[in-house]
């Protein structure tokens, strides 16, 4: 007896003892939360200091030489070291300290009003990761699926693709562009540098994908008639996965490049505009502007199917438009890349022949 009632004082004076831990731990940790906030505060304080010391001084830099009181050469370098030093911000640690882009309409419509910005660089560099590998994985099917299609439609299904294969594939279509507009969303909240274009091609991709699941494909009689236009779009978009592969492969030996130079940080996904490959670009850019080419004209044949009467579903106007609007999206795209790249060569020429000259 006297054992139970010593053990039941025992557990008393142990509850007791939690208790009092639980207390204390729960004091511990608000005074630390409360001494990380502060300095927290003090550190996006200074960032957000030294951010807008950049941008004065580039508008400074800006405005001395259009007053033609600062020598070219010197602007040049002074505005290198100062793009080399929001690089050495954005791409460490103190990037999580920068002020967060607004995350759009579509990030809020999928996943509410969270806060997708990681605080850990190593975590950004992850989401970097996994998108590359998503684009690098999804470029070998959006290869293979419209491959299959075709060699079955010759071999098994007599030149008349059935419905539901076409339709999985569309549906894939629309799971593969959303993932990629929600990662390229997350990716510049997180600080990475993507045309805005790239975004909303990805948003009119959606659409015409979503549209295209209502499109009743019809087989016989004249069945190659009725689906010329599938079987344009399944060689369009075989072409696109080659031309997705090749930009994977160009793109991150040029990112490695930027990076090396200071000219971009590892959170960027570049698009075109400065060091890169010649070999590889001058590969690149002919299968660029034959595919917008071959876009556009399978967005004219759909246009054209539809208005003689062959297939006169809305769905097949909508799809012929949006395919159109895309092909001259990235054309104006490219062209704009290409322009960018060629002034920076130009520039990089004229400094380096000065150097020589001096």
């Amino acid at each position: 007896m006297e054992k139970v009632e010593e053990s039941a004082n025992n557990v008393e004076e142990e509850v007791e003892r939690v208790v009092k831990q639980a207390r204390e731990l729960q004091e511990s940790g608000a005074s630390l939360i409360s001494k990380i906030s502060n300095e927290e505060q003090s550190l996006r304080h200074k960032a957000n200091s030294l951010e807008s010391s950049i941008r004065r001084l580039r508008s400074l830099i800006h405005s001395l030489l259009s007053q033609k009181l600062l020598d070219h050469n010197l602007a040049d370098k002074l505005k290198e070291d100062l793009q080399r030093a929001r690089c050495i911000i954005t791409d460490g640690d103190a990037a999580a300290f920068l002020p967060a882009k607004a995350q759009g309409r579509f990030l809020r419509m999928f996943l509410g009003p969270i806060n997708v910005r990681a605080s850990r660089k190593d975590v950004q560099l992850k989401v970097k990761e996994e998108y590359n590998s998503y684009r690098d994985r999804t470029a070998f099917l959006f290869l293979l699926f419209p491959l299959i299609l075709l060699i079955l439609r010759s071999w098994i299904w007599e030149g008349c693709l059935p419905a539901f294969p076409v339709q999985l594939y569309e549906a894939w279509l629309l799971f593969l562009y959303t993932g990629l507009a929600l990662r390229e969303n997350i990716l510049r909240a997180n600080g990475s540098d993507i045309r805005p274009w790239w975004i909303y091609h990805h948003y009119c991709a959606m659409v015409m994908a979503l549209v295209s699941l209502t499109w009743e494909i019809k087989g016989q009689p004249n069945c190659a008639q009725k689906q010329r236009g599938v079987e344009l779009f399944l060689q369009w978009a075989m072409m696109q996965g080659v031309a997705m592969l090749l930009q994977n492969r160009y793109q991150r030996q040029r990112l490695y490049t930027r990076i090396a130079l200071g000219k971009a940080n590892r959170m960027d996904v570049v698009w075109g505009e400065t060091a890169g490959v010649d070999g590889q670009l001058w590969v690149l850019c002919p299968i660029l502007f034959l595919m917008q080419g071959f876009e556009a004209y399978v967005g004219l044949l759909l246009l054209k199917t539809a208005f003689a009467g062959v297939v006169s579903e809305w769905q097949v106007i909508f799809c012929g438009v949006v395919l159109v609007l895309m092909a001259i999206g990235n054309f104006i795209n490219t062209v704009q890349t290409l322009v960018t790249k060629s002034r920076f060569k130009a520039k990089m020429k004229r400094t380096k022949s000065k150097q020589e000259f001096h």
